[in-house]
């Protein structure tokens, strides 16, 4: 990073925050869900639901953990039936994502939450992908998907799901792991890790959200990724944190995730500015934002509303890093950080 941060009237921070281009890197779609589409979806498919108002679906995002968000999280994806369920549900985000000047979206799916349920994977895959491609041609998003294995379930579930997502390789960018971490450790997943690299796919996982710094390591070492999702536990552990900023290995941050699933007490307690400061490559995301309280200006707004310290060089830092962290090709990388530059440059002129 060479571009100078000049000096930013404070006051005009939160319009920067949501004006400036980014990426967002940890986003799964099926957390995008939100009550309305959920009633919308599940009348259009004659599915019964255990709620009977969005309000009361609403009420019931009470999380203590991540295990409790995850109930809700899969009682909500069984509305998604049909192709035109899935591209309805990532083009609504997609709107969300342009709104919020997300240049960048690498999002995740979850195909064996569908096709445990008799959902065929091709439909899963080909309505996602459609929406790409169609919110890419008429919005300008450049958007990616990346397939994850629920790691609560076996390894031969994971290699079988890969194996049957195969023939859609040329739909989606990469691999990751998600779902319940704790007793759910990155090697559990190492042969269908390797299998997805010699497919020459991009490699993530979760790992430090709930989890020990161990399972960073093991997500480094065993699996290879070529970024930690969420990853905020490596604080606990000194030598991970160099090893980190040595490798310019990227955390994908989610603080609203953080706060709803009590990783934090308070979203003031949060420690992005402390992996940011230990030259980290942390960068902003919304992870499950119809049930989190928001997408990604939110996110940032909030954050710098109530973690204190944090400047406009922490914001620019920030969109570089998801930006840089990014799987887009290094002309866009390019481009969109001249935009970054300019909206730096534009809100000190403004000054």
């Amino acid at each position: 990073m060479s571009f100078q941060v000049p000096a930013i009237d404070p006051a005009r921070l939160p319009a920067l925050l949501q004006a400036m281009p980014k990426a967002e890197l940890h986003m799964h779609i099926e957390g995008s869900l939100e009550p309305e589409m959920i009633f919308a979806l599940a009348e259009r498919n004659g599915v019964k639901l255990a709620y009977d108002s969005v309000e009361a679906l609403r009420r019931a995002y009470a999380f203590t953990d991540l295990q409790s968000f995850l109930d809700i999280y899969y009682a909500g994806a069984s509305v998604l039936l049909k192709e035109q369920d899935f591209y309805d549900m990532a083009r609504a985000y997609l709107d969300r994502a342009v709104a919020d000047n997300v240049v960048r979206t690498e999002m995740f799916f979850d195909p064996q939450t569908h096709t445990d349920r008799g959902v065929p994977i091709d439909v899963v895959i080909n309505g996602l992908h459609r929406a790409c491609v169609d919110a890419e041609r008429e919005q300008g998003i450049s958007a990616a998907l990346i397939l994850c294995f629920l790691r609560h379930l076996s390894e031969d579930a994971a290699i079988a799901t890969f194996k049957a997502a195969l023939p859609h390789k040329d739909k989606f960018i990469g691999v990751g792991l998600d779902s319940s971490e704790v007793g759910h450790p990155p090697e559990k997943f190492a042969r269908v890790f390797a299998m997805a690299r010699e497919e020459g796919l991009h490699l993530v996982a979760h790992a430090g959200e709930e989890g020990p710094p161990e399972y960073i390591w093991s997500a480094l070492d065993v699996l290879h990724v070529e970024r930690i999702d969420h990853g905020v536990q490596s604080v606990r552990d000194p030598q991970l944190m160099q090893r980190l900023a040595k490798d310019r290995i990227a955390l994908t941050v989610c603080p609203l995730s953080n706060e709803k699933l009590c990783v934090f007490p308070t979203l003031a307690d949060h420690n992005i500015k402390q992996l940011l400061e230990a030259g980290l490559v942390a960068t902003v995301n919304s992870d499950d934002p119809a049930y989190f309280g928001g997408y990604m200006n939110t996110n940032f707004t909030r954050l710098f509303a109530e973690v204190p310290g944090l400047t406009a060089q922490h914001a620019y830092q920030l969109a570089f890093n998801s930006i840089y962290a990014s799987f887009a090709s290094v002309g866009d990388k390019g481009r969109w950080v001249r935009r970054l530059d300019e909206a730096f440059e534009e809100a000190a002129a403004a000054a």
